[in-house]
């Protein structure tokens, strides 16, 4: 969901989501509520929002208020952005406090992913940023947001999964525009793809073909 999306675009997304089966629907927080009454009865599409999107920046205490409203709301899946310029500063203590902070409110049966920004950080970054994420608790780590320019980064991402093994999930995100993108991930052992709503359908399209 970008900044300029209305209540429309939600109801569209959603039943788009009904209708291919999508695993989750992911708004920005103020749509968190709204999202949530909308797939009350759906089985298995979950409702999905950030914490300090989109650059990870705020103050901790902000972050886990941002959290506590997403849980008050009804989110099901929680992106925490880690904070990509204190841990590019190596203050690796203070990124993964303030993640098992946020992780530690969160109620039984909500998934939480970790955004690392891979398109912010060079290869041995990538790896620490996945190093913390697997000791902050997160369910996943995620490759980014979908708002810092890059590709699909097929070949770094091997690298997170060989590196994270079966210790932390996968979620490939930004970039990922074709079904040999998204094949190649599958292929690799890639748990979830983020993907945007039009690239999806025309992935989904392109199978039915």
């Amino acid at each position: 969901m970008k900044t300029h999306h209305t209540l429309a675009d939600i109801e569209e997304l959603v039943a788009y989501a009904k209708k291919y089966r999508f695993i989750n629907v992911h708004v920005l927080p103020s749509w968190v509520s709204t999202l949530a009454k909308m797939l009350k009865d759906v089985e298995g599409v979950y409702v999905g929002s950030p914490v300090g999107f989109p650059s990870g920046a705020q103050c901790t205490a902000i972050k886990l208020l941002e959290a506590q409203q997403l849980l008050q709301d009804g989110v099901e899946e929680m992106d925490i952005v880690m904070n990509v310029g204190r841990f590019k500063n190596r203050e690796y203590a203070y990124v993964q406090d303030e993640l098992k902070k946020i992780i530690s409110i969160k109620d039984e049966g909500v998934l939480t992913k970790v955004i690392i920004e891979i398109n912010t950080l060079t290869d041995d970054e990538m790896l620490k940023a996945c190093e913390l994420a697997i000791a902050s608790g997160a369910d996943f780590v995620k490759t980014g947001t979908g708002w810092v320019p890059g590709g699909a980064n097929i070949e770094r991402i091997r690298k997170i999964k060989e590196y994270c093994g079966t210790d932390i999930k996968i979620k490939a995100a930004g970039g990922i525009r074709t079904q040999e993108d998204f094949l190649a991930l599958y292929e690799m052992g890639v748990e979830r793809m983020g993907i945007n709503t039009q690239s999806a359908l025309q992935i989904v399209e392109s199978f039915q073909k």
